[in-house]
């Protein structure tokens, strides 16, 4: 196969603990309405918000040693040792688990940085406070926190563990935990949202809290046991998400999920399995394609025929549905499929074909060599969302590829060839005999535009923690050149293995070479994903986990993918010159979306999840000061102001 060239109001979910739709406004990165300026970046001292002395890609050495001394770590409290690397693998999952639950909770709360380095956590609901050990601070919100205990208790307690800090915040509204103004965002926990209604009690939370927790320290168990990494670069990255988004309260949490099916599930633990098949009857299949192989269309049927292989016992006529094993096992108990099959219109082809590997989302596989990837629908609850599909979803995905080879990405790609959209071109599912979509029995097909030795990585597993050592021991480097040999605690990401062995070849700091590379990022990521909102209406929803970064031979940036069939937002403002290019373009894909919403969105995911996180991250691991990285961005998002989002962005609160 050729190159063929995941309601638009998106449920509020975790506005109490950790990442979602609703930005986080109650931060300092957010202004009222929900616009990102300048001036409102995480305030941070000596580094100016105002276009006075912004800092450059030129960074001195002095800098760069001040941004790896940063006064914002806890020197005393980082030598007593990094739990994440404790050698019981239960301890190391705990203490990720306590911290981010306390990211979360000083997040929505605002507690400001303590001046004595434990921070006093009020817990008026339980008439007690948690006292924490703070390891860094950090402006962005990426704290490193110790194990917490209560006050009053003595010094030789055992620390409080992450399902008491759960229940214990259950209890309370993080509204009454904030000294001076109140918090900006409603944080009840009860009201955390879910993709399907009905989920969200703090005995939920509680219990979802416990099953991260113990699925983590399994991740981190098996890891260490097989530290070696798949060969396949792209896959690779995508199992090395281990303790999860650390800004989400229940990163591991997979319910319904036996310990046997997550071995073949879970990309930590790097599953593999066969796809389960069924053959569709051509009156009840609904299918869209917009897929060419030599300028020829191929049908999705095609497709999905010729990614079973050989062997496959499809009856004439029929389609070849892939389906998620867990779902082929679940939609048995669904009445609308039960009938579908009693009619003979769905016939169970069983598993069939090579193994798939599962990648951070899990229910997306990837077959390294293989054509195309499958995003397939799953009704487990992860992280509180059941992940099934939604038909306009499907048709998001192939109209966005039809509206990019109109003309679009001709234009965007003269302006910025380093980045492009991984494509989404066709689909496969199943409607009733009444005409209406049968969740869940669907499959979104991804174009795969990586080699097994392509330098690409998901950004949230290049920036996350690794609670192991992956790397043979030749190629460990202590330090740098010197540079970094007496702290090498933030060498556990593939990020900071990164920076450190760019800092060794070149013989510069790691401060100054981070922030290098930040500027690269920010070239080669940032900018191309503003263009497409600023010349074409289009925000897209860049996360760093629908974020994938291309890198050359020495680590640095050198382009980028997004992906992701669900998060694209059309400006409403700009559909008359979408549907020029399009004509009926979000008919079906309920894709156009006002204005308003589009900023908000826009604003969390790019600049607030992507960008601040990996700033965060360059802080927490002892790469870069935050606030040298925080001025950089200020800068560029100055010199893309004219005619972008970021105009606004920079503009809109610094009127009068």
């Amino acid at each position: 196969m050729s190159d063929p060239a995941e309601s638009r109001t998106r449920p509020a979910v975790h506005t109490g603990f950790g990442e979602g739709a609703v930005p986080w406004k109650q931060a300092g990165v957010l202004t009222a309405n929900g616009l990102l300026t300048a001036d409102v970046l995480p305030a941070v001292d000596g580094f100016p918000a105002a276009d006075d002395g912004l800092p450059t890609v030129e960074v001195s050495s002095e800098a760069a040693g001040a941004a790896e001394g940063t006064p914002h770590v806890d020197r005393e409290s980082a030598a007593a040792g990094d739990l994440l690397e404790h050698p019981d693998p239960h301890t190391a999952a705990e203490a990720a688990a306590v911290e981010n639950l306390l990211r979360c909770w000083v997040r929505e709360s605002g507690l400001p940085a303590p001046d004595d380095g434990i921070l006093r956590v009020p817990l008026p609901a339980s008439a007690t406070a948690l006292l924490v050990p703070v390891r860094y601070w950090s402006p962005t919100g990426w704290h490193r926190f110790g194990l917490p205990r209560l006050a009053g208790t003595p010094a030789q307690s055992p620390p409080v563990d992450a399902v008491t800090i759960a229940a214990l915040f259950t209890r309370e509204n993080p509204r009454t935990s904030r000294p001076g103004a109140a918090a900006a965002a409603v944080a009840d926990v009860e009201a955390t949202a879910d993709a399907d209604a009905g989920a969200g009690t703090s005995a939920d939370l509680i219990a979802q809290v416990a099953d991260s927790v113990r699925r983590t320290a399994l991740f981190v168990r098996t890891r260490r046991e097989r530290p070696a990494d798949s060969t396949d670069v792209f896959l690779a990255a995508e199992q090395a998400l281990v303790l999860g988004h650390p800004m989400h309260p229940t990163p591991k949490s997979r319910e319904g999920l036996s310990a046997a099916e997550a071995r073949l599930y879970s990309p930590e633990l790097r599953g593999a399995h066969p796809l389960h098949w069924l053959a569709v009857d051509p009156t009840v299949l609904a299918t869209d394609s917009a897929w060419t192989e030599r300028g020829r269309p191929v049908s999705a049927a095609a497709l999905t025929a010729e990614l079973a292989g050989t062997g496959l016992p499809l009856p004439d006529g029929c389609a070849a549905l892939p389906l998620h094993p867990w779902q082929a096992r679940e939609i048995r108990h669904r009445a609308e499929t039960a009938a579908l099959f009693e009619a003979g219109l769905l016939r169970d082809l069983g598993p069939h074909g090579s193994p798939w590997h599962p990648t951070s989302s899990v229910r997306t596989v990837h077959r390294s060599g293989a054509p195309a990837m499958l995003k397939l629908s799953l009704g487990l609850r992860i992280t509180n969302s059941r992940r099934e599909n939604l038909r306009k979803e499907l048709h998001r995905g192939v109209e966005v590829h039809r509206l990019l080879r109109a003309g679009l990405s001709e234009r965007w790609q003269a302006a910025h060839p380093g980045f492009d959209i991984v494509r989404d071109p066709a689909w496969l599912a199943v409607d009733g005999r009444d005409g209406d979509p049968v969740t869940g029995l669907d499959v979104m097909i991804r174009h795969n535009p990586f080699t097994p030795w392509d330098e690409v990585a998901c950004v949230a597993g290049l920036v996350s923690p690794r609670p192991y050592d992956d790397r043979p021991a030749p190629n460990r480097i202590p330090g740098g050149a010197g540079h970094q040999a007496a702290d090498d605690r933030g060498a556990r990401s593939r990020l900071a293995e990164l920076v450190t062995r760019l800092a060794g070849r070149t013989g510069r700091p790691r401060g100054a070479v981070a922030a290098e590379w930040f500027l690269r990022y920010l070239e080669q990521v940032v900018r191309p994903v503003l263009w497409l909102d600023g010349h074409a209406g289009i925000a897209l929803e860049a996360h760093q986990q629908n974020t994938l970064l291309l890198l050359d031979g020495h680590g640095w940036p050198i382009g980028g993918r997004y992906r992701d069939n669900q998060g694209y937002y059309f400006r409403q403002s700009r559909r008359a010159e979408l549907d020029a290019q399009l004509p009926g373009i979000g008919e079906h894909s309920d894709t156009f979306v006002s204005d308003e919403v589009t900023d908000e969105r826009f604003v969390y995911y790019l600049a607030i999840n992507n960008v601040l996180g990996l700033i965060g991250a360059f802080g927490s691991q002892h790469l870069a000061d935050e606030r040298l990285l925080l001025a950089a961005f200020r800068r560029f998002l100055q010199s893309v102001a004219t005619g972008l989002l970021a105009a606004r962005w920079i503009t809109e609160r610094t009127k009068g």
